[in-house]
């Protein structure tokens, strides 16, 4: 378990992180999400003992970062921002670097490697240095070697930046089995990327807390939770034809879709069925009509943009 308690982090007169508390704890896949200057890499960094808070404590099973940082860095696989290694060197000469720095020896050491090339699918590239790779296996370099030791935490700062889809989505479901027995903490600006790999997202704006839960939940808090997409004919006049519903809290024109319209709802109640009914009974020419997912995107712009008008955390309470 990772317990983070009344950080802070003061940098001349600058607070980027201001009394952050929260826990995570094991098969948890966290996405940490926020704008930039939010404190997000600021708060890894003091995770990870890159940087000392300036108040506050932080345990990984049990061991303080301050007090016992070896111990607590061996617990911990990390992938950094743009992956850094040794570009002179090959994958398999790199691995080995890493197993060595993190103690491994022997058959042990054989297995690990072999292990996480396999797990990241770097076998047709271990003999090639790293300098000659695409960004998206130099990527995969990076999570193999946060994961070469069998880390109990596994910090990765955005982990499928470059990879094409195919490569994302064998790299999210490596994570998402991965959890079963580890704490992982995902930082992104990839919304997608929480959606579908994270079992909980917790948002935080100008240091502190904005939002915690499931990022289905959160998606619920969008104003587009239960809006109806309608696709209709040429002509037809939906805002005209819906002016009286007082249910409707507003209609946008979908700026993808030729003549598509997303009917939003007042306080989430729902549409579909009603305005199905009416769409029949008054014979509107439609040609499509769905139920619209709650957007992620679109409440961590509302609850980001002005975190003053959202529920904030208040300081020093801790959040599981």
């Amino acid at each position: 378990m990772i317990e983070i308690s009344h950080i802070t982090k003061t940098f001349e007169q600058f607070k980027a992180v201001d009394d952050l508390s929260f826990t995570v704890r094991e098969g948890e896949v966290l996405g940490f999400l926020g704008p930039n200057g939010a404190g997000k890499s600021t708060t890894m960094k003091i995770i990870t003992g890159f940087l000392a808070p300036t108040a506050g404590s932080v345990t990984v099973d049990g061991h303080d970062i301050e007090t016992d940082p070896i111990a607590v860095k061996a617990l911990i696989g990390y992938l950094p921002e743009g992956a850094p290694s040794y570009p002179d060197m090959t994958v398999m000469e790199f691995l080995e670097f890493i197993a060595d720095i993190r103690g491994l020896s022997g058959e042990e050491k054989t297995r690990r490697i072999q292990q996480v090339i396999d797990q990241v699918e770097l076998g047709p590239v271990c003999h090639q240095t790293i300098d000659t790779l695409s960004k998206g296996f130099k990527r995969r370099v990076g999570l193999a070697q946060a994961l070469v030791h069998d880390p109990k935490v596994l910090i990765l700062d955005e982990p499928t930046d470059g990879l094409d889809p195919n490569q994302k989505m064998q790299v999210r479901r490596l994570i998402r089995n991965l959890a079963t027995d580890k704490i992982v903490i995902v930082y992104t600006h990839i919304l997608e990327e929480v959606t579908a790999v994270c079992t909980r997202a917790l948002i935080i704006a100008h240091g502190r807390i904005v939002a915690d839960g499931a990022p289905r939940d959160l998606e619920a808090r969008s104003k587009y939770h239960r809006a109806v997409s309608i696709q209709v004919q040429d002509g037809f006049d939906l805002n005209q034809a819906l002016a009286s519903e007082e249910a409707i809290a507003g209609i946008e024109a979908d700026a993808d879709a030729e003549n598509t319209f997303i009917v939003i709802p007042r306080d989430g109640q729902p549409l579909f069925k009603h305005l199905a009914e009416r769409s029949q009974k008054e014979n509107w020419p439609v040609e499509e009509m769905h139920i619209v997912r709650g957007q992620l995107e679109d409440f961590f712009r509302s609850i980001t943009a002005d975190p003053s008008s959202a529920q904030r955390q208040p300081a020093g309470q801790e959040v599981q």
